[in-house]
């Protein structure tokens, strides 16, 4: 009998701004980021799983990356990319440009 091992998926903990969902974003917040996480799912699901979490707290950061419960630095995080011929900046990029069209479907339902 043999067992596959499975490298550990990336988390990718992503920190909201209330803001982002417009003057009263606080209200909306958490429920965004429910939906929005359930959305993520299938974007980049081969490298990494999302969290989405409002920021409420300006001192910690909008992103943070983790392998098991160890917090990986940007430059760890970039070198683990690098095995999926990914780049951490157009890796960000695209994941913004996704949380944007999200944020726009989730406003325009709203309205």
């Amino acid at each position: 009998m043999t067992t596959e091992t499975t490298e550990p998926l990336l988390i990718v903990l992503h920190r909201l701004e209330p803001g982002c969902l417009g003057p009263d974003g606080a209200l909306h917040i958490e429920q965004f980021c429910e939906l929005a996480q359930k959305a993520l799912r299938s974007h980049a699901a081969d490298i990494c799983q999302w969290q989405l979490q409002p920021r409420f707290d300006k001192s910690l950061p909008e992103m943070s990356y983790f392998l098991g419960s160890k917090q990986l630095s940007k430059e760890q995080t970039d070198r683990y990319l690098e095995m999926f011929s990914e780049e951490i900046d157009a890796f960000e990029e695209r994941f913004h440009g996704k949380l944007t069209q999200l944020i726009n479907m989730y406003l325009a339902r709203k309205r």
